[in-house]
């Protein structure tokens, strides 16, 4: 057996529970799959890897382990009358689920589980071995079929690959008693029967992802083929932030590469952040990245919410640690024992520290790039205070800056508000926090906390000093704050303002602001013209350079002026200044806007006073992006008070403003109750994911006397955001 390559980390969760993804757990799940290809006289090769939770995340791995064969993608389907589909198909052919009956959408993962014995990101016709009692119908790609090489699956596990040849594949398929359905899913078609006439033109039918084209050897691909729809939006968003040279994808699930272009807009954030909390009076620091068991352990409550997500450390090579030392998940128990040691007196006080770091939460969830990641990158605020005041003070300073990162910068509106007792802060007195809005999704996301932890981690602790107002000499508790904003943010920014181009950059934050591009040259434009436009798309850029504009020329003469074109407006660059012979003559440039679409993106700017037309005209593409982002994220903020009105309005992808009383049972039953809701929904397209709190805003609508809890029917004490959320 081939060793896995690369450094396995041991992970356990809590407190000294069992190990995740190891190597035995995966090989359990391809035994019984292998075992059944060796009884068949299959006899095919098996690679072992890092888990590949998606296409995108396996075809690094596929590429660095020189594995031949097509690429494959299965689907697990389930109809309106509860009929299970199994789909196989090539990665790049298109799958229109109404083919596979009516209102066919994935089943359920407990479903999957429960049918095929295989868990998200690991199923495969191998998977048919634990259908014992056949309620699975088999559909195979005629693309897999037509193909004369190997052919890859995941054998029961994502984190082992095997190659079999198409008989291969259809003898073990038969060998289970299946009958298979050969399908046409060729790209950029809807699948049909390949034995039947194509069924008649259902005006319903999803739309069909665009062709996927083949690349030529040295050929660069541009541009993005799937649309920003609901139906689409992970194959969207996942181009989008490769194809823009924003992240990579790397051999560890749930780990990413941060390239130049999105870093620098996490450094703009940086220099916004750092400068403000300077200002106020924090100071920055750097403490180690690991903790003891017994510091974890110290505050109960607080490492019971992080324990599902701890990551441990429990081997140094071959050698077994005598005491576990986990990875940061957040920074509590890893500061306070410092500030214990280094408060004494009042005068010690307050300690107001940030950091900027990684931390590691390693998620059970299916990771998303930007979003809900196993490692990223945030600043997190720790502070400690003499009186309460000061600190509550401090936690909605801090909560006013993280809005102004998301509207003043990302162009991204937020409502500002407190977590509820149930999704506050573990250990924590309150929580607040900015909430965005995914339109696309109909999904609330967390955008950035400021947490009052009270003096509960101060006890535990032991951060303490002389009371100058107690005569007997007495200790009181420091009161503390903590405060935290990730990489998050830019792919917040990206969900929101993105179209079927690619990236749409707000100004304030885009790595560049401005590129110059030379049009109007042909192959017979003679050298010393081509050198003088040039030179002035140079000069062009250095001008606004000088009023702090982020600009460059782009000079790439090995590129048409339209590839140039088509490669900024996919990184979503604001502002695009084409500058040709007629334009040089006319004393002008043409200005493109990025986030404006159709023949309205083009005007005409005069080059004498270039600086101040183009500053000002950046400042507008800000206000106009944050203004239609607000305007559509108000369209799905809706006022709720009773509830049959709910579940409807939640289906319809909106977030929703209802009455509630404190009883922290009532978020619970509204979560489980819209989720059951949905899932009985007439059309079966509803997400089953119920609605949950997302924070009681601070901006409460007017409450009219004798209004009653959406869900108990008890007098209201304040209106809720619920939401479906990342």
């Amino acid at each position: 057996r081939r060793p896995v390559k690369g450094k396995i980390l041991h992970r356990s969760i809590g407190r000294g529970l069992r190990l995740l993804r190891t190597m035995a757990t995966a090989s359990e799940k391809a035994a019984p799959i292998l075992g059944k290809l060796e009884e068949l006289n299959i006899k095919c090769p098996v690679w072992e890897h890092a888990a590949a939770f998606t296409v995108d995340e396996w075809k690094p791995i596929i590429k660095e382990q020189n594995m031949e064969g097509i690429v494959t993608k299965t689907l697990f389907l389930k109809d309106k009358k509860d009929q299970l589909h199994l789909v196989a198909a090539a990665e790049q052919s298109a799958v229109d689920m109404k083919a596979f009956g009516k209102d066919a959408r994935f089943a359920k993962d407990e479903v999957m589980s429960a049918t095929l014995n295989v868990e998200k990101g690991s199923v495969s016709p191998f998977s048919l071995l634990n259908d014992k009692d056949k309620k699975v119908k088999v559909h195979v790609d005629t693309t897999l079929l037509n193909h004369g090489g190997k052919i890859l699956f995941h054998p029961g596990t994502n984190e082992r690959t095997v190659a079999i040849t198409k008989d291969e594949l259809l003898a073990f398929i038969k060998a289970l008693a299946y009958e298979v359905n050969t399908v046409e899913m060729s790209a950029g078609g809807a699948p049909k029967p390949a034995s039947k006439p194509a069924a008649p033109k259902d005006s319903t039918a999803k739309k069909a992802a665009p062709e996927k084209k083949e690349l030529e050897a040295g050929e660069t691909k541009l541009g993005i083929e799937y649309p920003k729809t609901e139906e689409y939006f992970a194959d969207w968003y996942s181009q989008v932030i490769t194809r823009s040279d924003m992240l990579d994808y790397y051999d560890v699930s749930g780990c990413y590469i941060l390239r130049p272009w999105a870093f620098k807009i996490w450094k703009i954030i940086q220099g916004f952040f750092g400068a403000e909390i300077e200002d106020m009076g924090v100071e920055d620091c750097y403490f180690p990245m690991f903790v003891s068991k017994g510091a974890l352990e110290r505050e109960k409550e607080h490492v019971e919410g992080f324990a599902p997500e701890v990551a441990w450390v429990t081997k140094s090579g071959e050698s077994d640690l005598s005491e576990h030392i986990a990875i940061r998940p957040t920074s509590e128990t890893v500061m306070y024992p410092a500030y214990a040691k280094w408060v004494q007196s009042y005068r010690d006080l307050p300690i107001r520290l940030n950091q900027w770091c990684n931390v590691v939460r390693w998620e059970f969830s299916h990771p998303q790039p930007f979003i809900r990641t196993r490692e990223f990158l945030w600043q997190e605020g720790h502070s400690a205070f003499a009186n309460k005041p000061e600190a509550e003070t401090e936690v909605f300073n801090i909560l006013d800056l993280y809005a102004r990162i998301y509207e003043e910068y990302l162009a991204v509106p937020v409502i500002k508000g407190k977590k509820s007792e149930k999704e506050k802060f573990a250990g924590g007195d309150f929580t607040t926090t900015v909430e965005a809005f995914i339109p696309v999704t109909g999904r609330g996301v967390q955008g950035a906390t400021s947490h009052h932890l009270g003096q509960n981690f101060s006890k535990m602790f032991g951060i303490k000093f002389e009371d100058p107002t107690k005569s007997d000499g007495s200790h009181t508790y420091a009161y503390q704050n903590s405060w935290g904003c990730t990489t998050r943010t830019v792919g917040v920014m990206i969900m929101v303002h993105g179209d079927d181009r690619g990236l749409v950059m707000p100004p304030m934050v885009s790595p560049l602001q401005v590129v110059i591009i030379p049009c109007g040259i042909a192959a017979k434009t003679p050298q010393a013209e081509r050198e003088a436009l040039y030179n002035e798309c140079e000069k062009l850029a250095t001008r606004l350079k000088r009023v702090g504009v982020r600009s460059k020329a782009d000079l790439r003469n090995n590129y048409s002026p339209g590839w140039r074109f088509a490669d900024w407006e996919l990184k979503g660059v604001p502002l695009r200044l084409e500058l040709g012979p007629k334009d040089l003559a006319k004393q002008q440039t043409l200005a493109c806007r990025r986030d404006v679409g159709g023949k309205d993106n083009k005007a005409p700017l005069p080059l004498e006073s270039i600086e101040t037309k183009v500053t000002d005209l950046l400042k507008q593409i800000q206000k106009d992006m944050f203004e239609k982002a607000k305007a559509e994220r108000d369209s799905h903020v809706v006022e709720v008070r009773e509830w049959k009105d709910f579940t409807p309005a939640l289906n319809a992808k909106n977030m929703i403003l209802a009455p509630v009383c404190a009883d922290k049972e009532v978020e619970v039953n509204i979560k489980k109750r819209s989720a059951e809701e949905s899932a009985e929904q007439l059309d079966d397209k509803a997400p089953s994911m119920g609605a949950k709190c997302l924070c009681i805003p601070f901006d409460q609508p007017d409450m009219p006397p004798g209004t009653k809890c959406i869900m108990s029917g008890k007098p209201a004490a304040f209106w809720a955001l619920f939401g479906r959320s990342y």
